[in-house]
């Protein structure tokens, strides 16, 4: 583990073995399969799936050199070949890396894939790191929200969402928001361990904020308590004040 203040955080050129399945697709087909690929970190926060020549299902064709990653060294590219289709440079290997475990191993173009799944769940986005926890808590904390003077939101049925190396958000049913003082902006971020999210402005007293609001409509299984609520974004701004049984939050 990296000796940064984020526990989520892992030092970048870490290499472990992996504890369960992996698979990837193109097209319905599969492309590799392996029990426990290695779970390698090029950046701290999180790693990507490097599998062995043998749970390799498809054609690799070199087509040259790639860049160099600073903590991998350099880079052998291929094309992904399935029947008479061809991903181009979709693959790729370090065959100088300092752990020798992954010098024959490849790993694949995260988008250049249809769908990923650990075991037989579908992962979104990128590879989950397994030093990444959520909890998301029904809770009887008494959340308020203003913004410009004018309150936004009034809550004692929050759910508090604890998530590794972030601080903890609260998610309120929108019953207990202002709805009316909400208007979706069309952004939307992408999470892997919680779906995809849509933002909102809020605007009163005055002072409209862009995208700081947001939520899930349809969450990822583990995050399904969260289905439905909103959550306030404290740091966006110091005019949106959010307070937990009465003590301001988002502003250390």
């Amino acid at each position: 583990m990296s000796s940064t203040s984020s526990p989520m955080a892992v030092a970048p050129g870490t290499v472990q073995e992996g504890v369960t399945r992996i698979r990837a697709y193109s097209g319905g087909e599969l492309v590799a399969d392996a029990v426990a690929p290695l779970h390698v970190w090029e950046h701290a926060y999180f790693p990507q799936y490097y599998f062995s020549q043998q749970d390799i299902e498809v054609e690799l064709v070199p087509v040259g050199h790639g860049p160099r990653s600073k903590v991998l060294g350099p880079s052998e590219v291929f094309d992904v070949v399935l029947g008479d289709r061809r991903l181009a440079r979709a693959a790729q290997r370090h065959p100088e890396a300092p752990d020798q475990r992954m010098r024959d191993a490849v790993t694949f173009t995260w988008s250049a894939m249809d769908a990923w799944l650990e075991e037989d769940e579908l992962l979104h986005t990128h590879a989950r790191s397994p030093y990444v926890r959520l909890d998301a808590l029904p809770s009887s904390r008494h959340v308020v929200v203003e913004l410009g003077g004018v309150v936004v939101a009034d809550s004692v049925r929050p759910v508090a969402l604890m998530e590794t190396g972030l601080p903890v958000r609260y998610y309120l049913p929108r019953a207990d928001v202002r709805m009316d003082l909400l208007t979706p902006t069309g952004t939307t971020s992408h999470c892997p361990y919680k779906g995809e999210s849509a933002y909102w402005s809020v605007a009163a007293g005055g002072v409209e904020l862009v995208d700081a609001v947001w939520g899930y409509e349809t969450p990822l299984p583990e995050s399904v308590r969260l289905a439905g609520l909103v959550c306030f974004w404290p740091e966006k701004s110091a005019e949106l004040v959010v307070t937990v049984d009465g003590r301001r939050i988002g502003q250390d």
